[in-house]
């Protein structure tokens, strides 16, 4: 008449052990991915006087919270996004291949989503950040900041600062893409007033690093900086 019980309890002592492996098993497995994913983004970020940027251009196709970027190819498509004023991100000339070196085109709406294109941890960098980094390097700033390759008619920098930064082209308003090879943009999380807002751009021409405004709805690529 015991012989239930007995067997009942060795069955709740095995469920019991089971359980516990389990569940360090997943403690040891989220720990292992954790420091990788800080390892990764690490290695993909440059000193840079105070500042802590990213080495590369983004990739999200992500907003923070998890929601999907809307992913926009077809010419009208991107024209209506930016009348609609909604996030939209694509591949110069829609080219996955485009995207390994130089990133996504986003839309300036797609940088002022209130569910956050930058990574935790990380932000868009504001027209005064920016300015911070140029006064920084000082003088030839663009040459330092830009990648030693992919540049047209020999206007490779030197990358002596780390940022390296790719002529990633854009993308118009309208829809057609242009610039690779010849130059860079990247937005800034500012305004500059109700249609177009500040960006950034290097060139092959020179050593410059030029401050301007864009429509919202052009397609540049984004930079983001440490918090």
């Amino acid at each position: 008449m015991y012989v239930e019980p007995i067997k009942h309890n060795q069955q709740m002592k095995k469920a019991a052990l089971f359980l516990s492996i389990a569940l360090l098993t997943i403690m040891i497995l989220s720990s292992s991915c954790n420091s990788s994913n800080e390892s990764s983004a690490a290695s993909n970020e440059v000193t840079i006087g105070t500042q802590v940027w990213m080495s590369e251009n983004l990739k999200v196709d992500k907003f923070r919270n998890g929601d999907p970027i809307p992913y926009v190819e077809m010419t009208e498509e991107w024209n209506k996004a930016g009348r609609n004023r909604q996030p939209a991100w694509c591949y110069y000339e829609n080219d996955p291949k485009n995207g390994e070196k130089y990133g996504k085109l986003y839309n300036w709406y797609a940088v002022n989503d209130p569910r956050g294109l930058a990574p935790v941890g990380y932000h868009i960098a504001s027209d005064g950040e920016w300015s911070a980094l140029t006064e920084h390097l000082g003088h030839d700033a663009g040459t330092k900041m830009k990648s030693t390759d992919e540049w047209e008619e020999n206007g490779n920098g030197n990358n002596s600062s780390g940022f390296s930064g790719f002529p990633g082209g854009a993308r118009y308003a309208s829809g057609p893409f242009n610039f690779i090879g010849g130059r860079g943009y990247w937005w800034c999380s500012t305004e500059y007033y109700a249609a177009s807002a500040w960006s950034r751009g290097l060139g092959y021409r020179n050593g410059n690093v030029f401050r301007g405004s864009n429509d919202k709805a052009y397609g540049l690529s984004v930079r983001c900086l440490k918090d």
